[in-house]
């Protein structure tokens, strides 16, 4: 009989939905059965992240080469830089069964969906309201204002998306929206 393979739980949201501190609230409740799919991206990386945790920082002509290579399932670019989900690491957590969590943007979400139909999950993450994702972004200080306004334009093409996910939670408060991940994780595995 062969071995089940893992899930690909693609978490997405508008910049400052929360998909960061909901993965990593995710992550630190079960290191075995839980995986992180680290994305690659040409952004710059801010003061607190580290290269090959938080992303794969690349410069532009690497991400190219990856590209030509197919060794990106997916990539997308958003605001000005390239995101993209390398191949070959998420094949392997796939294969050693793990639930597999990504942080990745609405349109990259729908390619792990078709590369992988019957083993992804597509949850989209809803602010309550857009002010408190503006206060998210604004509050993180990690941007210059005009670019926050380029992420904040990009917000009402994302929530038309929303309906197209599996599930759409809310996420208001951090313990209520981990647990609601949680549940839709289980039910998906168990079915």
């Amino acid at each position: 009989m062969e071995k089940e393979r893992g899930l690909l739980v693609a978490i997405s949201s508008p910049s400052g939905g929360g998909k960061t501190t909901i993965i990593r609230r995710l992550l630190s409740e079960n290191t075995n059965k839980y995986a992180y799919s680290v994305s690659m991206t040409t952004r710059p990386k801010r003061p607190n992240e580290v290269d090959g945790q938080d992303y794969w920082f690349v410069d532009e002509a690497q991400f190219k080469a990856k590209i030509a290579a197919g060794a990106l399932i997916e990539f997308e670019q958003v605001h000005g830089h390239y995101y993209g989900t390398p191949k070959a690491p998420l094949e392997k957590m796939l294969d050693a069964g793990q639930i597999v969590l990504m942080d990745i943007d609405v349109y990259g979400a729908f390619s792990i969906r078709k590369f992988f139909p019957h083993q992804s999950l597509l949850i989209f993450l809803k602010p309550p309201d857009l002010e408190v994702l503006k206060k998210r972004l604004l509050g993180r200080n990690t941007e210059k204002p005009e670019l926050v306004e380029i992420r904040l334009r990009r917000v009402a093409a994302e929530m038309a998306l929303a309906e197209k996910f599996d599930h759409v939670v809310v996420n208001d408060e951090i313990e209520s929206t981990v647990a609601q991940i949680r549940g839709l994780m289980q039910a998906r595995v168990q079915a």
